[in-house]
């Protein structure tokens, strides 16, 4: 069994805000895999399902951003889990916007949710950090992440959280790598093969046909095919003309 669990602050005040990103990660993966409809359980709401082969809980602290580590830690007692079987998704300041990355305990940077779980369960879980940009400023960071998603935003936003969905099995079946691989296939397509964008293709191909005249040959033929009615002095002007 695993516990996914997904960050954000409870309420629709706090609903699209970036602080909210693992929120919407989990909710994404319920809708998508046929899990149970959300109920309250350990501080927070929970769902359940399968990914691929294994058992999977998903689960959103209400408990708010700062105290985290309450519910995930109850969580993990009630299910009789280690750390390693615990997976984070939470937003990540310094990636850029819809980048993802998967990281294997360490420290919290800075992070009050990951700070709270540190506290409770240790540092050896499992993290799956989500990119929002940073504001360029540490003093405009607090109202950066309890901002909205602008509208311009909501196409790298959407497809990231559908990437992460695709690939929800490999992450459950620790398969970091193959999770990353599936969720930059929606975040950044492969590209067309290199010197055929923007080319027109021809839509038949005609070989040339050996019979028929080229250059000089065929500027005679065609010369010779127009009657000519030139008097002699204009035939010898443009001779001298055309040498």
């Amino acid at each position: 069994m695993k516990l996914f669990v997904g960050l954000g602050n409870p309420g629709a005040k706090y609903a699209g805000n970036r602080h909210n990103i693992g929120f919407m990660a989990v909710d994404r993966i319920a809708a998508d895999h046929g899990f149970t409809p959300w109920k309250r359980g350990f501080q927070g709401l929970i769902s359940e399902g399968r990914l691929g082969q294994e058992k999977v809980v998903l689960l959103k602290p209400e408990t708010f951003m700062n105290l985290s580590g309450q519910s995930v830690g109850e969580a993990m007692r009630f299910y009789k889990l280690t750390p390693a079987e615990v997976t984070v998704f939470h937003d990540e300041l310094d990636l850029a916007p819809g980048k993802c990355r998967v990281k294997q305990g360490g420290g919290h940077a800075g992070h009050n949710g990951l700070r709270s779980i540190h506290a409770h369960i240790g540092e050896a879980y499992g993290r799956v950090r989500l990119g929002i940009g940073h504001p360029g400023h540490k003093d405009a960071v607090a109202a950066w992440v309890l901002s909205d998603f602008a509208k311009s935003e909501q196409g790298w936003l959407d497809d990231l959280v559908r990437g992460i969905s695709d690939g929800a099995a490999a992450l459950a079946s620790g398969d970091a790598a193959r999770f990353q691989n599936t969720v930059a296939l929606r975040t950044a397509p492969p590209r067309s093969p290199t010197g055929t964008e923007g080319r027109k293709v021809p839509t038949e191909s005609k070989a040339a046909d050996p019979k028929t005249p080229t250059g000089s040959k065929a500027a005679a033929l065609s010369e010779k095919s127009e009657p000519d009615d030139r008097n002699p002095l204009q035939k010898l002007a443009d001779r001298f003309r055309g040498s």
